[in-house]
């Protein structure tokens, strides 16, 4: 008999290590005990040797992080029997729902959902009293093992603050980066604070007594979790006043709307839109980014009348702490390239398809994350208005991301290399980003980069 000992609650690293020792030793499920706090009473663990990866189908590593979670203590053992009889010739055993164990995987799959669900939806952070650095903490008490899957939702939604949030049975801590700690207690979080009155009025304004459901809410929103939710306090006050204010709504007269006259709305939408590039770009700068995070817009530069037109994806970590574009690592090769094509940094006009830094915080470093087609599509007004006043001859996408926003078509750069047309009342031209050339490998470098001092050259040419 082999006992596997693991960390108390969602060990998914150790679980994984020990199913491919196990598998690797060939050991049978019924000859496994998985034990996370518990002694055993078949002793000390006996000590396979290491295995290789396991090769499995997609549906069960899916399945394996959103199962380790939970509370059942048979958890492992059910999950190290599904693999067992995939990795011996049950490959598709996912697709047979009725199999009496993944029948029973795929509802602690869905209890897993279901807590992660409530924990974003019903957590909510208050700031700490003191005169230090604003801190933000929340309680919450989870149906199973799921505050290391819950910690990254709140990461990204609140990347600029500093917070905690305490459990029964550990605790997430976010400065910039994301620490796991012990557990915490309920008397650690404040009652209130200074925003939960505006919240829990924010609350009544949209509340909808002709769609009071009380069934309905105690099943979404279960009373376990009210007491750390300050919205809650105002729900006996509006379920009985409903019956009243559904019956004045229903009682009112109906009222037109207003008429907006055509002409007046067309006259002011062209008196708001930007005259000069100055203007578009006061815009810009006081514009939030879409992905938050970026210190500021940067926004092109050069003279307006420029005859070339550079642009590209999105500013890099350089760009956003200096307000300019292309001053990086690609940006310094960029000019030197131009340098050797001909072509006067000075007198181009270099911009960005999007204008907002999009970037992963990896400890204190903050890495460079492509824009989606929607981030694209968001900035690509302002792009095109950028164009109209800068009015150049010849428009030079670099990379995949510039291509985008300027046809709105994904188009593979290597097949379309060269001059392009844009559709736009000037001419186009297609090569890589710089930065393409920087992620080559050594060898490679030197031709690849010869080849754009080439492109440049040509656009230069065709510019003139």
């Amino acid at each position: 008999m082999h006992v596997v000992s693991l960390a108390p609650g969602a060990d998914l690293s150790g679980f994984r290590a020990a199913a491919r020792r196990l598998i690797a030793a060939e050991i049978p499920p019924e000859n496994v005990v998985w034990q996370t706090e518990a002694p055993s009473l078949f002793g000390a663990e006996t000590a396979p040797v290491d295995g290789p990866p396991l090769r499995l189908p997609r549906a069960v590593t899916e399945l394996i992080p959103m199962v380790v979670p939970h509370r059942d203590p048979e958890r492992y053992g059910l999950l190290y029997a599904l693999l067992w009889r995939v990795l011996h010739g049950e490959r598709a055993m996912m697709e047979v729902l009725s199999d009496p164990l993944v029948h029973r995987l795929h509802r602690m799959r869905k209890a897993i959902g279901r807590d992660l669900h409530k924990m974003h939806a019903f957590l909510r952070f208050r700031r700490m009293p003191g005169e230090g650095p604003e801190r933000f903490v929340a309680w919450f008490e989870p149906d199973h093992h799921i505050l290391e899957a819950a910690a990254p939702f709140f990461v990204d939604r609140f990347r600029a603050l500093t917070w905690s949030i305490l459990t029964p049975e550990g605790s997430a801590h976010w400065d910039g980066a994301l620490r796991f700690g012990p557990s915490g207690r309920r008397e650690d979080v404040p009652e209130g604070d200074g925003f939960e009155a505006g919240w829990r009025d924010y609350y009544e304004s949209t509340f909808n007594p002709a769609r009071l459901n009380l069934d309905a809410m105690r099943a979404e929103m279960p009373r376990k979790y009210w007491r750390n939710m300050p919205e809650t306090a105002a729900i006996p006050a509006l379920v009985r006043a409903a019956s009243a204010r559904a019956q004045a709504m229903i009682e009112k007269e109906p009222t037109m709307p207003a008429k907006r006259d055509p002409v007046r709305a067309v006259a002011k939408m062209a008196k708001d839109e930007p005259d000069s590039l100055d203007a578009l770009n006061a815009i810009i700068a006081r514009s939030e980014p879409l992905v938050p995070g970026a210190t500021q817009a940067v926004l092109g530069e050069g003279p307006v009348g420029a005859r070339i037109v550079f642009v590209g994806e999105q500013p890099g970590d350089q760009e956003d702490r200096q307000g300019r574009p292309f001053v990086g690592p690609a940006g310094q090769l960029l000019s030197r390239a131009l340098e050797e094509a001909g072509i006067d940094r000075r007198e181009a006009y270099l911009t960005n398809a999007v204008k907002h830094f999009k970037f992963t915080l990896r400890g204190k470093r903050r890495i460079h994350e492509k824009p989606t087609a929607g981030e694209v599509s968001h900035y690509r007004w302002w792009l095109e208005k950028e164009l109209d006043f800068v009015a150049p001859k010849l428009v030079v996408a670099l990379g995949a991301t510039a291509v985008l926003s300027l046809t709105g078509k994904s188009i593979p750069i290597t097949r379309a290399r060269g001059p392009a047309d844009f559709a736009r009342p000037f001419a186009g031209f297609i090569t890589v980003h710089p930065s393409y050339l920087l992620r080559l490998p050594d060898e490679a470098k030197e031709a690849a980069y010869q080849v754009f001092v080439e492109d440049l050259r040509r656009a230069n040419a065709l510019a003139a």
